[in-house]
C-alpha cells in the first residue's frame, strides 16, 4: 500500500508541474512593453512565476546602438528553472549571444576577452522548433563558472545580444516549476498517510 501511495503522490506532482507549464504566458514583449535595458548594469527587472514566461523582443545591428538587450529575474524560494527554450521562429544573423550572470547585473565588459563573471552562455541560432538551451548554458566555456540545471532560487542576470546587420526577432520561454519531492519526501509522506490505519490495526491487538 506504502508503494501505491508514493506513486500516487509522484503522479500527482507531475500533473500539477504539467498544468503549470502548459500554458505560455508573456511576461515581456518590447512590442508592449518597451525596449529592453541596453546596460548590463541597470538591466530591466521581469516577474517570473511557476510555469512559463515568455519574453519576446528584437536585436541585430539595425537596431543600433541598442544591439544588447539586458534583463534581470528573481526565481523565488522553493521555485527552479528547469528550462530555457529557445522558441521556433527565433532569427539569429551571424551568432546570437546569450549570457547568463548570478546577481541583479551584467558585469562582464561587452569587449571581455573571456567569459569569467558569467555562469554561462551560448551562441544560438535560428531555430524552426523549440529547444531547451539551458543544458548548452550550463557548460563551462571560456572562463564561464558552469551551473548544474535546474537552476535554483536566486536572482539571475541575462545578455542578449546580436550585432549582425539586419533585425532579429526572438522568443525565449523560461519555465519555472516547484521541484519534484524527493524519494524521502515521498515515503515521509507514505507514512504519515498510513498512521491511521497502522494505528487501528495496533489498538485491534491489544
Amino acid at each position: 500500500m506504502l508503494q501505491v501511495y508514493s506513486k500516487f503522490l509522484l503522479a500527482f506532482a507531475l500533473v500539477v508541474s504539467m498544468c503549470s507549464s502548459a500554458h505560455a504566458v508573456t511576461v515581456y514583449s518590447e512590442s508592449v512593453n518597451g525596449d529592453l535595458s541596453n546596460d548590463g548594469l541597470n538591466p530591466t527587472v521581469i516577474t517570473v512565476g511557476v510555469g512559463s514566461n515568455v519574453i519576446t523582443g528584437t536585436t541585430g545591428g539595425a537596431t543600433a546602438p541598442n544591439t544588447r538587450d539586458y534583463f534581470t529575474l528573481v526565481i523565488p524560494f522553493n521555485i527552479e528553472l528547469i528550462s530555457l527554450i529557445e522558441m521556433a521562429g527565433t532569427q539569429a544573423g551571424n551568432v546570437g549571444f546569450l549570457g547568463l550572470q548570478s546577481g541583479p547585473q551584467v558585469t562582464l565588459p561587452t569587449n571581455a576577452a573571456t567569459a569569467n563573471g558569467l555562469l554561462g552562455w551560448i551562441h544560438y541560432a535560428p531555430t524552426a522548433a523549440d529547444i531547451d538551451i539551458l543544458p548548452s548554458m550550463s557548460v563551462a566555456l571560456n572562463g564561464a563558472s558552469d551551473f548544474i540545471p535546474p537552476l535554483g532560487p536566486g536572482t539571475y542576470s541575462f545578455w542578449l545580444q546580436d550585432s549582425s546587420p539586419g533585425t532579429f526577432q526572438y522568443s525565449f520561454n523560461l519555465i519555472l516549476a516547484v521541484p519534484e519531492p524527493s524519494s524521502t519526501v515521498l515515503m515521509m509522506s507514505g507514512l504519515l498517510g498510513l498512521w491511521p490505519f497502522l494505528r487501528r490495526r495496533l489498538n485491534g491487538h491489544r
